[in-house]
C-alpha cells in the first residue's frame, strides 16, 4: 500500500525560466525529520505503487500526479482542482 506524502517545497532548476521545472521536493516525517526527493526519484516512486503525493493550500488537498510534456518529458503536477497556478509550482523553495 502507498504512503500518503505532503510536499511542503521544492527546489526549481532555474528561477528566471518561464517553465520552472522542479529538481526536488521535500516535506516532514511523522518524528519531525525532513525528507527530500529528486523528482526523477518521486515519478519513480509514484510508479511503483510506493508512495501518493500531495499539496495542501487554502483549505483543499489536491493530488500530484505525473505528466508527460509534448517533449516526452515525464514531470510532477497537480491533479487539475480548477485553480491557477499550479498548486505545486507556488511551494515555497527548500528552506
Amino acid at each position: 500500500m502507498a504512503l500518503d506524502m505532503q510536499i511542503l517545497w521544492i527546489t526549481k532548476a532555474d528561477c528566471f525560466n518561464p517553465h520552472r521545472y522542479i529538481t526536488s521536493l521535500g516535506g516532514m516525517n511523522a518524528d519531525g525529520s525532513r525528507w527530500t526527493l529528486t523528482e526523477s526519484a518521486a515519478i519513480v516512486g509514484i510508479d511503483a505503487g510506493r508512495w501518493n503525493f500531495y499539496v495542501s493550500a487554502g483549505g483543499r488537498t489536491v493530488a500530484v500526479i505525473v505528466d508527460v510534456s509534448a517533449r516526452g518529458h515525464r514531470f510532477l503536477k497537480t491533479a487539475a482542482d480548477g485553480h491557477r497556478p499550479d498548486n505545486l509550482l507556488v511551494l515555497p523553495e527548500c528552506p
